[in-house]
């Protein structure tokens, strides 16, 4: 089918009441996992890629296999940088064919975090590329990028009303109490923030370091207005358990496919739970 911004799959899920995954891809069997769920599920979905992939596989293989995931599915599926880190970076993931690109501006003042996000703007609606921004600073580590906790921020929904009128970003990631990686404790989301957000912002609102909060509270976040849900830590999680499983129970196997084509298994599973649990189930 080809890639497709994520403005595309927002906006429908922003007028249905779901929320699209957004899955990050370390390598091909992840890369494959995250199109197998997708269309076992008819599900739009969106595979990101972010520093540490990048850095890891490379920012022309990443794309080459998305590309090829996108085509050898029916339903619609996106490739989107998540916490793009400058204005370069974001043009070299346009010149690859990325579908959609993240500007993280939140460490910036508020006024340069929106010039930022414009400059970005300008150059990728012209060429077709969505843009998610983000306000507001998310708690945790995600590969190089980190935020004290002492340093995370909630997103204010006055602010978040300016940035998006000033800025008209496809997407806005706010800050309502998660964070990247493993969770020390269950998480609280400041969901009243939220509400409010949404009634001052009318765009898909993103959530960020979505592993490990409860359930019902993603449902809860989903009924408010979020339209696109980041998963990160929940895959690592399946994939290296089954990798050590498998090895365990196996410990003269040299075969790499007998090793990671479960871990691969076990990472469709958990994609498509997340799926379900976003709401995406069949609307491809």
């Amino acid at each position: 089918m080809g890639l497709v911004p994520i403005d595309v799959l927002l906006k429908k899920a922003d007028a249905e009441g779901y929320a699209v995954g957004a899955f990050n891809c370390n390598n091909m069997e992840i890369v494959q996992a995250i199109a197998a769920a997708a269309e076992a599920e008819k599900s739009p979905v969106i595979m990101q890629a972010s520093q540490g992939a990048i850095k890891y596989a490379g920012l022309e293989y990443i794309a080459a296999m998305a590309k090829l995931a996108a085509d050898s599915v029916s339903v619609p599926v996106a490739l989107h940088i998540d916490h793009g880190t400058s204005f370069e970076q974001v043009m070299k993931c346009i010149r690859a064919g990325f579908s959609s690109v993240m500007i993280d501006g939140s460490k910036l003042p508020l006024e340069q975090n929106i010039a930022l996000t414009k400059k970005v703007l300008d150059v990728a609606h012209a060429v077709g590329v969505s843009v998610e921004a983000e306000l507001g600073k998310i708690g945790g580590t995600e590969d190089d990028i980190t935020v004290d906790e002492k340093e995370a921020m909630f997103t204010d929904p006055l602010e978040a009303e300016r940035f998006v009128r000033e800025t008209s970003v496809d997407a806005l990631a706010v800050a309502i109490g998660t964070a990247h990686g493993v969770y020390k404790g269950e998480p609280k989301l400041d969901f009243d923030r939220l509400k409010k957000i949404k009634e001052l912002v009318k765009i898909p609102i993103v959530l960020h370091g979505s592993s490990g909060v409860p359930d019902d509270a993603i449902r809860e976040a989903v009924s408010l207005g979020v339209g696109k849900i980041n998963i990160d830590t929940n895959i690592r999680e399946a994939f290296v358990y089954k990798v050590r499983e498998v090895a365990a129970a196996k410990p003269d196997e040299i075969d790499p496919r007998q090793i990671l084509g479960p871990a691969r298994e076990a990472a469709i599973e958990i994609i498509r739970e997340k799926i379900r649990l976003f709401g995406s189930s069949g609307k491809a």
